[in-house]
Formats: structure tokens, sequence, C-alpha cells
């Protein structure tokens, strides 16, 4: 049997506070304009958007995301090098789902280029120059909040600040509750210190998206 969810805090608290849509039923949806600025294209069915890379639990609804159909964000991916080890700027989310590269949704008008740099500031306090950046393809992000009518997709920008004597500061902010410079020579290690050092994991919508920036130093 399809399961149909929605969580409470979409309609109430996401609404008020505006990372949710009040429109509860898809097929008032304008969707060929939506489809139309897609950055992975997505059919619609009987007026309701299908997710194009994969089947969720939730089949209708929007589980605990607050849109309908592609959310498209951005993802920092700041990394240098210092005492001989690489390491990469990563967010202890405030809403306990793990550590995080910084980022999140491309404001109407933005890049995610500008993206990605607006959220390293807001969460890690952290600028880095425009010629430092490098966009690379949008991709899915596997997300444990998403549905089948809902989900997310992601440009991973991408900046290496080379070798650094002292690590340019960070600090967190916005709806970061952590920021801090993280080993990342391979994925274990990156994971092992998070383990070890904070008692923290990996947001699971980013394990994928770090196991490749980190396999044999080369960002995809």
């Amino acid at each position: 049997m399809p399961r149909t969810y929605t969580h409470p805090d979409v309609y109430d608290k996401g609404v008020r506070e505006g990372w949710a849509e009040a429109e509860t039923d898809p097929t008032r949806i304008d969707w060929p304009t939506r489809q139309a600025r897609a950055a992975i294209p997505f059919p619609v069915i009987n007026g309701r958007p299908v997710n194009p890379c994969e089947r969720t639990r939730v089949r209708f609804g929007r589980n605990e995301l607050g849109h309908w159909g592609e959310q498209l964000c951005a993802d920092a991916l700041v990394s240098a090098e210092h005492d001989g080890r690489r390491r990469i700027v990563m967010v202890e989310r405030a809403d306990g789902h793990g550590w995080a590269l910084p980022g999140g949704y491309v404001d109407l008008g933005e890049t995610p280029l500008q993206a990605a740099r607006r959220e390293l500031t807001e969460e890690a306090g952290l600028s880095v120059p425009t010629k430092a950046w490098r966009a690379t393809r949008p991709r899915y992000v596997p997300d444990p909040r998403a549905s089948d009518e809902a989900w997310m997709v992601t440009v991973l920008c991408v900046a290496d600040l080379g070798a650094q004597r002292r690590l340019p500061a960070v600090a967190a902010g916005d709806d970061a509750a952590r920021a801090a410079w993280i080993p990342a020579d391979d994925y274990p290690t990156l994971a092992s210190h998070l383990a070890d050092t904070f008692g923290g994991r990996v947001f699971a919508a980013h394990v994928d998206m770090l196991r490749r920036a980190t396999a044999c130093g080369r960002v995809p």
C-alpha cells in the first residue's frame, strides 16, 4: 500500500517560518514552469510531481521537506592543506541530522555559486574569493527526509585554498551549531574524527558526496 505522509511541522512550523510551501494540493501548482527551471528533469503524473531518481518510503506527500518537487541547493566544499593533512570545512547541523558541508537553498535570482558562498559565510563565518571557486554538475541528494513528491538536488561548489600555515578561522552561525576544519585525507579519517572528537556523524544526505570528494584527494 503506497504510504502518504507529510510531517506535521511542515504545515505548522514550516509555513510559519517560511521554509515550507503553504500549498497542500500539488495539482494546483504550475508544474510546467517548475519543470522548465529544474536542474534534473522530472515527470508530472496527474498533476503530481514524481521523483526522477529514486522511490522512497513515502509515495505521496512531502515527508519532512517543505517544498513540492525539486528544491535546488548548493553546498560549499572548502579544502586546505595544513600540517601535512588535507582538511575541509564542515558544520554540525542544529537540527540533529549530523555534520555536513555548509549549504542550503538557492534563492530566486541566485546562482548556485553565489548561494554556496553565502551559506559558507552564514553557517561557518568564512568568506572565500570568487576566483577560487568552481561549480560541479547538479546531483541528486539521497536525503532521508525526501519523498517521491519532494526531493533535493544540489550543486557542489568547490574551493581549494592550497597550503596554509594557519587555517582561516571558522565560527558557527545561522542554523549551524558548530563549525570546524575536519581532517579529510580520506572518508574513514573524516568519519572517525567526527565520531572521536565530537561524538558526531556525517549527515546521511552527504555521505556519498563526501566519499567521492575525499577519494584519492579528488573532488568530482
